[in-house]
């Protein structure tokens, strides 16, 4: 199992256009990505942001060339189509998750 956990910062004047590109665009091409086997799309709370919200996608691949590939291809058409719509109102920053343990 292979993880990838995929944060997006909107800021404050975007957050309403940014929750209607995820449920209308985002969640889509997430279920149509063929190598991620499942996922979770989560709206992040924190105390300490107080300059926008952030939103999680958590990918889970059966293997780590499956996420190298997604990486590689998929992550950057989304983040190109995401740039494209949003410019700088909307950053995107990636976590490599490899797991020690897991009980999924």
């Amino acid at each position: 199992m292979s993880v990838l956990s995929i944060t997006f910062h909107s800021t404050k004047n975007n957050i309403e256009e940014w929750e209607n590109y995820m449920d209308e665009s985002l969640i889509l091409m997430t279920e149509n990505l063929m190598d991620v086997s499942k996922y979770i799309l989560s709206e992040v709370h924190s105390d300490y942001i107080e300059e926008g919200k952030n939103y999680n996608l958590l990918l889970i691949f059966d293997n780590d060339e499956l996420r190298d590939d997604f990486i590689k291809s998929e992550l950057l058409n989304i983040a190109e189509r995401v740039e494209k719509k949003f410019g700088q109102e909307v950053m995107i920053f990636n976590t490599f998750l490899n797991p020690k343990k897991s009980r999924l």
